[in-house]
């Protein structure tokens, strides 16, 4: 169902209820249908099992998605659009809610709507540290991986971050989102900076500058994508040799499908996914008990058994078993495992929320003076040799 059918249906019930009874229904005569922007693919397949039919089950109330892909600009246009908003919560990264919440595009939430654990830990006790944010409550610990199709390196494999940019050892594209989240990262560990000094680097114009200097050099093997889906269709059309990507979709296509990609976990950028609710939706009752049932202990783990994202709080932890469908035991392939914590960067959400505008500028800035480059290449080669 789309956000233009709730509307219409929303329309389509008060005309009928005007016509017979000559007045406007009340919010109890409507139909309860309930708009949550998340990230499509596997992912979304794994919510739907665990937490929106179960909920529509035990509520009646349905749940409809509309897709996202990151970010707050997509919340901010549809705010500035007339009437009342027509999404109700949105699956967002920590670091987009918390630069959401402070350009009061979300409501603020209120930690007493959420449940004890089954054995009644109070739920600031359960959640892992940060969990509650003053616009939205953290629900699950997921990374932002780099991987390759195996059969691009028949030989040697690549290993470490260093050989995402190393295109003569291992040479073929590099799919990359097209979004300065990750890569900037990823460019300077690639010179060997410590994970613990990123940030502070990144702080500086030195930083920058050497960030987009590597990435300079990988330039013309870079492919970009926006959707989630897209690094693992990259990969194993064999469009890309190497892609960055959440580590969940890499998993499912791996292990689920039977996919020959590989994840290298040197690098892992640890990001957080949290449930907010949109500013101003006509809904938020009904948006305050799918949060509250979405972060329980069962929800919680019954997702992470479909798909390899840790959840974050500690009683739907020890849920973590077996794949629902495969049997793949799941805690090996989650990002919080201590082998692979060893060498993951903890994303800097302040920094992130901090410097979104920046990062932004920046990158579309070298964007464009790449495009103006290929420009001049292009226009060069049809030129041809000049004969003075």
């Amino acid at each position: 169902m789309t956000c233009a059918g709730k509307r219409m249906r929303r329309l389509s019930v008060l005309a009928l209820l005007m016509v017979l009874f000559g007045g406007g229904p009340s919010a109890a005569d409507e139909p309860r249908t309930l708009t949550v922007l998340t990230w499509g693919g596997a992912y979304e397949q794994s919510q739907r099992a665990a937490m929106f039919a179960p909920f529509t089950q035990a509520t009646g109330i349905e749940i409809e998605t509309v897709r996202y892909n990151g970010g707050i600009e997509a919340l901010r246009d549809h705010l500035a659009q007339p009437g009342a908003p027509e999404w109700d919560v949105v699956d967002m990264i920590r670091a987009d809610a918390r630069a959401a919440c402070a350009q009061g595009l979300l409501e603020p939430f209120d930690p007493d709507i959420l449940a004890d654990s089954p054995d009644g830990v109070a739920p600031e006790e359960d959640f892992i540290d940060g969990a509650l944010g003053d616009c939205a409550i953290v629900q699950l610990v997921f990374a932002t991986v780099i991987a390759y199709n195996d059969d691009a390196f028949p030989g040697e494999k690549p290993r470490t971050v260093a050989d995402f940019f190393d295109t003569e050892r291992f040479p073929g594209k590099r799919a990359l989102r097209k979004a300065p989240v990750g890569m900037l990262e990823w460019a300077l560990r690639s010179y060997g900076v410590p994970r613990s000094q990123l940030y502070d680097l990144l702080s500086t114009e030195r930083g920058m500058r050497l960030a987009f200097r590597r990435l300079d050099s990988i330039r013309d093997d870079i492919i970009w994508w926006r959707g989630g889906a897209e690094p693992v269709e990259q990969l194993t059309s064999g469009h890309a040799a190497m892609a960055t990507g959440f580590n969940g979709r890499f998993f499912h296509a791996q292990v689920i499908e039977g996919e020959p990609i590989s994840i290298i976990w040197d690098g892992a950028l640890l990001e957080y996914n949290s449930w907010a609710i949109l500013k101003g939706t006509a809904d938020k009752d009904i948006a305050e008990k799918f949060i509250r049932f979405a972060t329980g202990a069962e929800r919680l783990g019954d997702m992470a058994n479909r798909i390899s994202y840790g959840p974050a709080r500690k009683s739907a932890q020890r849920r973590v078993g077996l794949h629902v469908t495969t049997g793949v035991p799941m805690r090996a392939h989650m990002p919080t495992t201590d082998r692979h914590m060893a060498t993951a960067i903890r994303k800097d959400d302040r920094w992130y929320s901090q410097t979104e505008a920046l990062r932004q500028r920046r990158f579309e800035a070298w964007l464009a003076l790449g495009e103006k480059q290929s420009a001049k290449a292009d226009q060069a080669k049809s030129e041809g040799p000049r004969n003075d």
